[in-house]
């Protein structure tokens, strides 16, 4: 498990094949660049690595049953209430022991009101089932401002989206020619479509929450019909890259003591695992005990300085 962390494409190779558990799994995709050849990545390393399993396919936007899922639901049939009773009956209870494990596609979140997001995808979570769900970035939220009983300060759906999500999948397409990003994006506007989008080679950001609450980020290109990530960049590098501060010849005449970071202690850094969980429950993860020794020097006077 530590070589996955410390390894980008092997991280990401274990959460495509369902391997490392990942609960909610949002993709963000556009007009330019579908989550279509993402979601047939995860069937593909799935079945590759022997994990494959019952998938639940909610349709708010496709016509036709995709050959790979075992229960199609047309959701724009349905009102919130018997749709997610429709999904749940397909579903092991959370409180079953070993059951098998279950993945659950949407094709677009963009459908389901803010104020009802919450509450659909914490009802359909439990231990044996994987969400996989697509938000189209390119649609505005447009019921953001009419939710009933809601202040100016509530977040839009998909600021509540990343923040429930354990991993981000953020598609980009790679472009070729003389298109740039700009230009794209004004004919996409006009619903004018350029040649060269929705290729088998796109680009990929990749964020993963780790249980101590750290979140890794990292930019792969991938090929999904040779099945190839490489790794462009992570925020570490591009953040270091940037400030300069861990290189030793920036720091060098600064001080009288070395400030840089050797690549041993950079590794003990990256494998501190917080308390941030257990801290946000009810138990005693996130305390700070303090063991008083009879050798520690305090005034009994000042209230301030009592260890208890």
């Amino acid at each position: 498990m530590a070589s996955s962390t410390h390894n980008p494409v092997i991280l990401l190779k274990r959460i495509v094949s369902l391997t490392e558990n990942s609960p909610l799994i949002l993709c963000l995709d556009s007009m330019a660049q579908t989550s279509c050849r993402v979601i047939q990545e995860f069937i593909h390393q799935s079945k590759s690595k022997g994990n494959e399993c019952p998938i639940v396919y909610i349709s708010f936007e496709t016509v036709n049953k995709p050959i790979y899922c075992t229960q199609f639901i047309d959701a724009t049939q349905m009102d919130f209430v018997h749709l997610v009773r429709q999904i749940t009956s397909y579903l092991p209870a959370a409180t079953t022991i070993q059951a098998k494990k279950h993945m659950v596609i949407i094709d677009s979140l963009n459908y389901i009101s803010t104020d009802h997001i919450t509450r659909f995808l914490s009802e359909i979570a439990s231990p044996h089932c994987t969400i996989l769900a697509t938000y189209h970035k390119d649609i505005k939220d447009g019921d953001h401002t009419v939710i009933s009983g809601s202040n100016s300060n509530y977040p839009d759906k998909l600021t509540l989206l990343q923040f429930m999500a354990t991993t981000i999948l953020d598609i980009d397409v790679m472009l070729t020619g003389n298109h740039d990003t700009d230009e794209v994006s004004e004919l996409l506007n006009e619903f004018r479509i350029p040649r060269g989008l929705n290729n088998d080679i796109f680009q990929l950001r990749f964020v993963n929450k780790r249980k101590s609450g750290r979140s890794l980020e990292y930019d792969f290109m991938v090929n999904s019909k040779t099945h190839e990530y490489e790794l462009l960049s992570t925020k570490q590098e591009d953040e270091n890259s940037g400030n300069g501060l861990e290189t030793p010849e920036t720091l060098q005449g600064l001080t009288t003591f070395n400030l840089g970071t050797s690549n041993k202690q950079k590794l003990a850094k990256d494998q501190v695992a917080l308390p941030f969980l257990e801290a946000q429950s009810f138990g005693q993860g996130g305390a700070i005990v303090y063991e008083y020794e009879k050798d520690d020097d305090y005034d009994e006077e000042d209230p301030y300085e009592d260890p208890f």
